[in-house]
């Protein structure tokens, strides 16, 4: 079977932040984490967590580490846990999936669908809104650099973020931009 989830990012608008993928119900999570590191365009820099709450969950899915101890909810094995095994084709659950314990990236999962089509590989069917750059600072950083770029598009704070960017010269970057196919190219190589 195959599920059709739409992710979101908590807290982006102008536009919003998204992706609509399709995922095998097998999936473990850690495959999943990995599906939304691509479709999203993250770079997998950092640590990742799945629970039932933004934050002060009954439960995490993560991969396991030394810190797992300190948690007051159980931990459960991001490798070893199957979507299915959560949703079971409920559509009325929603999950979150933190990623970037320091920028604190909070996403909303809700399955949309399920269908009996099997696939093997994940598929984006649609999306919106330029994935927020690695470690700029959170949902009010990528704010600020939105606004930088589309208040103050020449000066000299705007300069410094193109370099930080590795924007070529002219080359200008826009919130609005995604690009499908290749977000379906990425996911094609898992």
């Amino acid at each position: 079977m195959t599920y059709q989830f739409k992710i979101q990012l908590k807290g982006i608008t102008k536009p919003p932040v998204w992706r609509r993928v399709l995922v095998p119900d097998t999936y473990t999570f850690k495959q999943f984490h990995l599906t939304i590191q691509e479709a999203f365009g993250w770079f997998n820099m950092h640590l990742y967590s799945f629970s039932d709450k933004a934050y002060r969950g009954s439960f995490r899915i993560s991969e396991p580490d030394d810190m797992d101890d300190w948690y007051t909810i159980p931990t459960h094995d991001a490798g070893k846990v199957k979507l299915i095994s959560f949703w079971e084709g409920d559509l009325s659950r929603t999950l979150f999936y933190w990623y970037d314990f320091g920028d604190d990236w909070i996403h909303t999962i809700k399955l949309e669908a399920v269908s009996e089509e099997v696939i093997l590989k994940p598929r984006c069917l649609a999306g919106k809104g330029a994935c927020p750059p690695e470690d700029c600072g959170g949902v009010y950083g990528y704010e600020d650099l939105k606004y930088v770029f589309r208040e103050m598009p020449k000066s000299g704070e705007a300069k410094e973020l193109r370099e930080w960017l590795g924007l070529r010269k002219g080359e200008v970057w826009n919130a609005d931009y995604f690009d499908i196919e290749t977000t379906n190219n990425r996911l094609s190589q898992l």
